[in-house]
């Protein structure tokens, strides 16, 4: 009987402490496992830096600020490729690394170009870099492509969204058509202007005011009308959007986001020919409104010839 109970007492107390062991080890285990949850909680996400594709080596840019001769402040090659660390830039030309974009910043200020109110924070194509003589014509052919979005845009007194244009077609007269009308310069108008309008893209184009009209009439500034303008149906907004321009020889061509088509091919764009071109892309904002702005974000840019 004795013996019997010491077995009994002996399997208690085994069994007491196979419990309190499986306790422990639980505890242990539950404790462990809060220490981890909260290491791993206390971990930062890393912020993801975009950069937009954008190669800056055939650009030069024009910024809304004055150099030390009161003219518009131009970036050209190479320098334009450390344009972030420049301070003059900051304000007006930067990059957004949370979406992978270049930001360009205009408003009304003193740094104005010849023959226009207005200010930029815009782009120039330069297909020699550091080199404005150097363009293309119609018949050479040129592409354009972008991918952008207006960031922000203030209002007028009316409640309308200002305007601003982001891509262009600039002309340019040689030195020898310069001369031969007795320019002091080579500017000839713009054959093309996209603008962001209230949301909407606008493309205007120039024509000739006389549709007979040769060398050297053609050259002159004034012998260029602007046509009545077309908009494209999608509204845009503040949203992405994909624009392609498309030039050969007496045709250009706007398409936005792939699905709709602007084709300009008419003995306007036939003439225009005469001409030597570049592209322009960015903000040339379109308002002197007092404390009115805005800012356009491009992803990508590319150009082909």
């Amino acid at each position: 009987m004795i013996n019997f109970r010491k077995e009994i007492l002996i399997f208690l107390l085994i069994a007491f402490v196979s419990v309190n062991a499986t306790s422990q080890n639980k505890k242990s285990s539950v404790t462990d496992s809060n220490v981890k949850v909260e290491k791993r909680t206390k971990k930062k996400k890393k912020k993801k830096v975009k950069l937009p594709n954008i190669d800056l080596s055939h650009w030069k840019v024009t910024l809304p600020a004055t150099n030390n001769e009161g003219k518009p402040f131009n970036i050209e090659p190479p320098e334009i490729l450390d344009f972030a660390k420049m301070e003059v830039a900051k304000p007006y030309m930067y990059i957004d690394s949370t979406r992978g974009a270049i930001v360009f910043h205009a408003m009304p200020t003193n740094s104005k170009t010849k023959n226009t109110k207005y200010t930029r924070s815009e782009l120039r194509e330069q297909m020699e870099p550091g080199n404005n003589n150097v363009n293309w014509t119609f018949k050479q052919g040129a592409y354009m492509r972008g991918k952008l979005a207006m960031d922000a845009s203030s209002k007028d007194s009316d409640g309308k969204y200002h305007k601003t244009i982001i891509m262009q077609i600039h002309g340019r007269l040689t030195n020898e058509q310069r001369d031969l009308i007795g320019e002091d310069d080579n500017n000839a108008p713009p054959v093309l202007k996209i603008y962001w309008d209230r949301g909407k893209i606008r493309v205007k184009t120039k024509v000739l005011k006389n549709s007979n009209a040769t060398v050297p009439k053609i050259l002159h500034e004034d012998a260029w009308g602007n046509d009545e303008g077309f908009n494209f149906e999608q509204e845009v907004g503040f949203r992405k959007f994909i624009l392609e321009v498309k030039v050969s020889d007496g045709k250009l061509v706007v398409i936005l986001n792939k699905n709709e088509y602007k084709v300009y091919e008419n003995i306007h764009m036939k003439k225009w020919g005469v001409f030597e071109n570049y592209f322009k892309a960015g903000n040339y904002f379109q308002s002197r409104d007092e404390g009115s702005f805005s800012k356009v974000r491009y992803y990508e840019l590319s150009v082909s010839h």
